[in-house]
């Protein structure tokens, strides 16, 4: 098999399964999102984070979220924190464990959500841990886009309604036409201080304002609810992988000095997302769901990077 680029890189981030790991190594992820009304985004995220290949996940939602959320799936560890006076309940220690947050997800967009979100970021922020922007945290930084300005650990995740609303409120001007979409994701990227974008689109375009990257992975026409979901939390690990790898500088990557872990992460996470679309629409046609794709993690993960 031939590989481009983007999966050579990808193969170098990903850590060998060994048994001299320990639990967590692999990524302790973090999902902020889950409410009354949206309860499968955060479980589609985490579950899909933990597929990729991390080892823990951790769901931080509003109280009334939690038990449904946890009936999903035992693997994920849920915390009813969203919707708590305390500022630091439940994010104070635990936050210092984890290697990535995915903030949006079934957020919902109550104020004192966004509150309590606004304040973990900029926590995040102070550790230097990389987030995923996705959902309902992108209608917030539409109004607040100081919380993301300049951040080089970040990445969001905007489907084209999502991108031409933060275009507006970013630039200014109105998106138009999707005529030199890639010249305005590298603008918008500009704009919030290099902050790396993935429009979502019949192609994917990544930009951090400087590079520029294109994922043609052949995907589906089947348009369900939660493939954003699957994207952002694949995304959570492998951002983990990617800036664990440029710590570490490990030694085949000097042999692609101009690699960036964002890039890369995204990249990653766009493939993986659309040929779990592919190969999940190849058994279920018009009936595909969601779930159907997170089935198809596994081989899609080792088709495209093993």
């Amino acid at each position: 098999m031939c590989l481009t680029l983007e999966q050579q890189l990808i193969r170098l981030i990903i850590p060998p399964l060994t048994s001299a790991a320990y639990k967590g190594q692999a990524g302790r992820i973090g999902i902020v999102g889950g409410s009354r009304e949206y309860t499968g985004a955060p479980y589609f995220a985490g579950i899909s984070a933990l597929k990729t290949g991390a080892d823990l996940c951790h769901i931080f939602c509003t109280s009334n979220a939690a038990s449904v959320i946890k009936s999903y799936s035992p693997e994920l560890i849920v915390h009813p924190v969203l919707d708590s006076c305390d500022d630091d309940t439940g994010f104070g220690s635990l936050i210092l464990k984890l290697h990535a947050l995915v903030i949006g997800p079934g957020l919902g967009r109550e104020e004192n959500t966004f509150s309590k979100m606004h304040q973990v970021v900029e926590k995040a922020k102070e550790l230097q841990i990389p987030i995923v922007f996705d959902a309902d945290s992108l209608f917030y930084i539409n109004s607040h886009p100081e919380l993301v300005q300049g951040y080089k650990k970040a990445v969001l995740t905007p489907n084209i309604v999502e991108f031409s609303r933060l275009y507006k409120a970013v630039t200014g001007e109105n998106l138009g036409g999707l005529e030199d979409l890639n010249k305005k994701v590298q603008v918008l990227s500009q704009k919030l201080g290099n902050v790396t974008v993935i429009c979502k689109e019949t192609n994917d375009i990544i930009s951090d304002g400087e590079t520029l990257t294109v994922c043609k992975e052949k995907g589906s026409p089947r348009r369900c609810g939660g493939q954003g979901d699957l994207l952002s939390g694949s995304l959570g690990t492998m951002m983990h992988w990617a800036h664990m790898a440029h710590i570490h500088n490990q030694s085949e990557l000097f042999n692609f000095p101009n690699w960036k872990p964002n890039i890369i992460a995204a990249a990653g996470a766009c493939m993986l997302t659309r040929r779990c679309s592919y190969l999940a629409f190849q058994k279920y046609s018009r009936s595909m769901t969601t779930t159907d794709m997170i089935a198809e993690i596994q081989l899609a993960f080792t088709s495209l990077f093993s």
